[in-house]
C-alpha cells in the first residue's frame, strides 16, 4: 500500500523523536566518581602505608611460609610441608598452651582492676584528675621499662615483693627462676601495665550511662550492688566488648614482657607463640617455619574474634 502526497507531507511535518541520552543519569555518574575520587584522595595517607607496612609484609610471610628459608640462601619452595611440621611437633601446641595459659590469667585481672579503678574514679573523689594520670602512667610507658622493673622487683633474692613477704614470715616463690611461677610474673607485670588503658575505656562508658537510670534504681529501693548488676554493668556491655576483644587480640601477640623477664625459660615454661616466631626465625635460621606459625596465629586470632563478634549480640546492650 502506498501513502498519499498528503500522508507523506503529513509525516515530514510530525516532530522527530530521537533518542537522547538522558541527562540526569550522566550527572549522577559524574557526582559519584568524583565522590570517590574525593574520598580516595583522603584514604591515600593512610592506606599507602598500610598496603606497604601492613598487606605487603603479609603477601610475603604467606609465601615465606610455603618455602624452605634460612634468611642467608634463596628460598625453596616447599608447598605446605612448614605447616604439616608445625601441626606434628609437640612443641607448637605447648606454646599455643603457654599463650591461652597467659590470657585465662591475665584478662579477668586487667578487666576487674580496671573495672575497680574506673567506678573509684568515676566517684566525687578529690584529686581524681591526678589519680587517672597515675594510673594511666604505665600505659605509655616502653614495655622494656615495666619488664625489667618487674623482674627487679621480683627477684627472688633481693627483690622488693619477696623482702616484704619476708617481713611477715612468708617465704616468696621464685618468681621468674621458676618454671610454675615465671607465667604468673608476667601476667602480673602485663596487668599492672594495662590496667590503665581499660580504666580509661571503662570510665568513658560508665560517664555516658545517664544518671537518671541510677536515682529510678535508688527509687525502687535498689542498693549499691543491686544498681552495679541490674545497671551498670548491662550498660557497660559496649566497653566491655571492646576492652575484651583489644585484650585478647594483644594476648595472642604476647612478646615484649616475656623476652624481657623470662626469655621463654625457664626450661620453655613461659614460652608463647611469638617468642616462638621470633627463635625460629632469628636463632634457628627456620623462617619459612616462623612465617607459618605467624599465620596459624593469625587464623586463631581471626577465629576468635570473629566468634567474639557473632556472640555480641547475646550480651551486648547498645540501647
Amino acid at each position: 500500500m502506498s501513502l498519499s502526497s498528503a500522508q507523506t507531507s503529513l509525516l515530514d511535518k510530525a516532530p522527530q523523536f530521537r533518542h537522547t541520552p538522558p541527562v540526569r543519569d550522566s550527572a549522577s555518574r559524574s557526582r559519584k566518581i568524583k565522590y570517590a575520587l574525593t574520598v580516595l584522595a583522603f584514604l591515600l595517607p593512610s592506606a599507602i602505608p598500610l598496603a606497604l607496612f601492613t598487606l605487603g609484609p603479609m603477601v610475603a610471610a604467606a609465601w615465606i611460609s610455603l618455602t624452605k628459608w634460612n634468611l642467608l640462601v634463596p628460598p625453596q619452595f616447599v608447598g605446605f610441608d612448614n605447616y604439616s611440621k608445625l601441626l606434628s611437633n609437640p612443641k607448637t601446641g605447648e606454646v599455643f598452651l603457654h599463650t591461652v595459659y597467659y590470657i585465662a590469667g591475665y584478662l579477668p585481672l586487667v578487666y576487674v582492676g580496671g573495672l575497680v579503678l574506673a567506678l573509684a574514679l568515676n566517684t566525687a573523689l578529690k584529686g581524681r584528675s591526678f589519680l587517672r594520670g597515675i594510673y594511666f602512667l604505665p600505659v605509655v610507658t616502653s614495655w622494656i621499662v615495666v619488664a625489667l622493673v618487674w623482674r627487679w622487683l621480683l627477684n627472688p633474692s633481693t627483690g622488693i615483693v619477696n623482702t616484704v613477704l619476708s617481713f611477715f614470715g612468708v617465704e616468696g616463690p621464685g618468681w621468674w627462676t621458676d618454671p610454675a611461677w615465671a607465667m604468673p610474673s608476667i601476667i602480673l607485670a602485663s596487668a599492672w601495665k594495662d590496667l590503665g588503658f581499660v580504666m580509661v575505656i571503662l570510665l568513658a562508658g560508665l560517664q555516658a550511662i545517664s544518671p537518671e537510670l541510677y536515682d529510678a534504681a535508688k527509687v525502687d529501693g535498689a542498693g549499691w550492688w543491686r544498681r552495679t548488676i541490674s545497671v551498670t554493668l548491662p550498660l557497660l556491655s559496649p566497653s566491655t566488648f571492646f576492652v575484651l576483644v583489644i585484650s585478647l587480640i594483644n594476648g595472642f601477640q604476647v612478646f615484649d614482657q616475656v623476652y624481657a623477664m623470662t626469655g621463654g625459660g625457664p626450661a620453655g615454661a613461659s614460652q608463647v607463640v611469638v617468642q616462638q616466631i621470633y627463635d625460629l626465625t632469628f636463632r634457628y635460621g627456620r623462617a619459612g617455619e616462623a612465617s607459618a606459625l605467624s599465620w596459624m596465629l593469625f587464623i586463631v586470632v581471626l577465629a576468635v574474634t570473629v566468634i567474639q563478634i557473632r556472640g555480641q549480640k547475646r550480651w551486648v546492650n547498645y540501647g
